[in-house]
């Protein structure tokens, strides 16, 4: 994974700082960041907040609001003003179905789609903090290597897996109803948890699968295997 830029978050900064000059609708100048309700998104918005208050910004974090749907509302709403989100997540779940979005797979060509369908709302991307944060899935690895899966297309010779995905990862337009549908994937036992929940099931032997979010620390803590996306599914997720 590649370190956050830094240049993109004092852009992200200034933007905000130039928002703060003109007005930003509250008598004491305040500027909320928001995050979503995991840690890369809580520590992101960490980031930000102190280099606005480092700029002498007057700055909040409300930290962990929810999933991307409940966040990005809360930021068209005014009620955030900025926080991190991902390409992925934006084109293929908060614009899934809108026109002018590039939704096909393996048809992601730039960011200008998603500008244009932010500007509609009000909205400015400030541009890539420089690092992706993709969907794959992952087993333990020694229950990987027991039943020789290595591409997601294996999967399909193994309908009784036992499959625990986070809760949003279950509904999502790019989540497990279309990569079921596109890898024709036959297994019944799959349950929506926490995400947390089902890292801890994996490692307790309660579960053979579950998505991964590509750069969590739990990937080597548990020794989980990164399937192979044999059929390029998986969108690219910059955050920014």
């Amino acid at each position: 994974m590649k370190k956050p830029s830094l240049r993109a978050l004092l852009r992200l900064s200034a933007l905000l700082a130039l928002g703060l000059l003109v007005g930003c609708g509250r008598p004491d100048g305040e500027v909320v960041v928001g995050s979503k309700k995991f840690t890369e998104g809580i520590i992101l918005g960490e980031v930000l907040r102190g280099l606005l208050d480092g700029a002498g910004i007057p700055v909040r974090h409300r930290r962990a609001l929810g999933g991307s749907r409940i966040v990005y509302n809360a930021l068209v709403n005014g009620e955030i003003d900025a926080y991190v989100e991902y390409t992925g997540t934006l084109r293929h779940e908060l614009f899934a179905g809108t026109d002018g979005a590039v939704t096909e797979v393996g048809k992601d060509r730039g960011d200008e789609d998603l500008r244009a369908l932010l500007a509609r709302d009000g909205i400015v991307m400030a541009g890539s903090i420089g690092f992706e944060n993709n969907y794959a899935l992952g087993m333990p690895e020694a229950r990987a290597a027991e039943l020789g899966i290595e591409r997601i297309s294996d999967l399909a010779d193994h309908p009784n897996l036992r499959i625990r995905f986070g809760s949003e990862f279950m509904d999502r337009a790019d989540g497990w109803p279309g990569l079921r549908d596109f890898y024709r994937l036959p297994q019944q036992d799959v349950r929506g948890v926490e995400h947390e929940l089902a890292y801890r099931a994996l490692g307790s032997g309660d579960a053979d699968l579950t998505e991964l979010y590509t750069t969590d620390a739990e990937i080597a803590y548990y020794d989980l295997r990164t399937l192979e996306d044999d059929r390029a599914y998986f969108r690219r997720y910059d955050a920014v």
